[in-house]
């Protein structure tokens, strides 16, 4: 296990490396300067220059790329260029909002997706399986953002349960839970969906193993066969959707976080890039690519966990 595991924190580390070279690369060639945005078209070039001096934008790009570097590994992400506050500071300020957010929805998610999937799977072909097949249809086919607006719509103006937006903070846990909520179940509902339908497909695969007859001929139920044996081994490409629904949730929840005006990650991407405050997109995204290849490595010991074969060929 510790062979397999030094294998794949090996890759990682080499993933890390490159994906740190691409993002620089092209943050760097995007059209704009931060400089010029910031003082606008009238500006005069001595000021030009000497913002661009206090910035660090007028140092070559090979020594800008290995001064983030080294400052990431050492905890500093640099300064941001528009609200000249620490890059760490903001993104611990807006982690707390798009972490507990993407767990939140992920929950959510494996909640509704883990009963639905067995039961489809269970009770192949009949009502209860046609039905849950024809809603994980639709929950793949409604987009979020639209989904989410039906839900501020409903529960936050004519029931008036929910706020439409904003997020109050962590100082009082029940409505800082209570704003995080309808977000969470529009990212979650898409994500149950497509789950619910790999789990029960990877069930069925599974329950048709010679493993399974033998079990059924030694006098197990087709509920114990399911649970104590087919489920487990089910699991693998399960592991999968749940790591890469994770990666999606925690970086891809621009639109909703825009819907709900959440103080998120996304949201923060969304504002740096208009703003061309080049250290913060090169940063957040940077931590959001080493958060996807985290939840990979994770995964890939849960493999090990689960599948024993897996260790033996690393």
């Amino acid at each position: 296990m510790l062979r397999y595991a030094l294998s794949r924190l090996t890759s990682l580390a080499i993933s890390l490396a490159v994906a740190s070279v691409v993002i620089f690369l092209v943050v760097e060639v995007a059209p704009g300067d931060p400089a010029s945005y910031m003082l606008g078209i009238n500006a005069q070039p001595d000021t030009l220059a000497a913002l661009r001096s206090e910035l660090g934008l007028d140092v070559p790009k090979i020594t800008r790329y290995f001064n983030w570097v080294t400052g990431m590994l050492a905890g500093d992400f640099g300064m941001s260029y528009t609200y000249r506050t620490p890059v760490s500071q903001m993104i611990s300020d807006r982690l707390w909002v798009s972490l507990p957010l993407a767990l939140y929805a992920l929950g959510l998610a494996v909640l509704i997706a883990f009963p639905a999937g067995v039961l489809a799977a269970a009770r192949r072909g009949k009502t209860s399986d046609i039905s849950v097949m024809a809603a994980t249809q639709l929950g793949i086919a409604l987009p979020n953002f639209w989904f989410a607006m039906l839900l501020v719509l409903f529960f936050a103006i004519n029931l008036r349960w929910f706020s439409a937006g904003g997020f109050p903070g962590w100082s009082y846990f029940p409505s800082a839970i209570k704003a995080l909520t309808l977000p969470a179940v529009a990212l979650a509902l898409p994500q149950a969906a497509i789950l619910t339908r790999v789990l029960r497909s990877a069930l069925l695969d599974t329950l048709h193993e010679d493993y399974i007859r033998t079990a059924r001929a030694k006098g197990l139920t087709r509920r114990q066969t399911l649970w104590r044996h087919a489920l487990r081994n089910a699991l693998i490409p399960v592991l999968t959707i749940i790591g890469l629904q994770f990666s999606f949730l925690l970086a891809g929840a621009i639109i909703i976080e825009q819907v709900f005006y959440l103080p998120g990650l996304g949201r923060l991407v969304f504002q740096s890039i208009s703003q061309r405050d080049l250290i913060v997109v090169e940063s957040v995204v940077m931590l959001l690519v080493f958060a996807v290849i985290l939840v990979n490595f994770l995964v890939d010991l849960a493999y090990a966990a689960v599948d024993p074969r897996l260790r033996s060929r690393a």
